[in-house]
């Protein structure tokens, strides 16, 4: 077979560049907790029992950076940050759901 310029492996690659914005490991599941309202550093931290602090911050200000999330910093002492999905990340939704729905369908997991 011969290899076309813009393959997957390549930097036109639309696969490889959506994989960049939401992702290997932990982008999909933040914007899962996201969705279903847990929005504060240390409740996401708690809500995953093994991304280390480095990793979600890190996680976190990609998907700032990308647009698909937004942070807002509240004046109070201590300050108080939460993280909302923009509506670009919504755009997200449909396929977080495809993969939740695919899962349940390969392992039976009831509704």
């Amino acid at each position: 077979m011969e290899k076309k310029n813009g393959g997957c492996g390549s930097e036109t690659c639309p696969v490889t560049k959506c994989m960049d914005v939401i992702g290997w490991k932990w982008k999909i599941p933040l914007l899962y907790a996201l969705s279903h309202g847990v929005n504060r550093f240390g409740a996401l931290e708690r809500y995953f029992d093994n991304i280390s602090k480095q990793m979600l911050t890190k996680e976190l200000r990609e998907l700032e950076a990308d647009g698909i999330i937004s942070r807002e910093i509240f004046p109070e002492i201590p300050p108080r940050v939460e993280y909302t999905i923009t509506p670009l990340g919504e755009t997200l939704f449909p396929i977080i759901d495809a993969m939740s729905e695919w899962w349940k369908k390969q392992t039976k997991i009831p509704e």
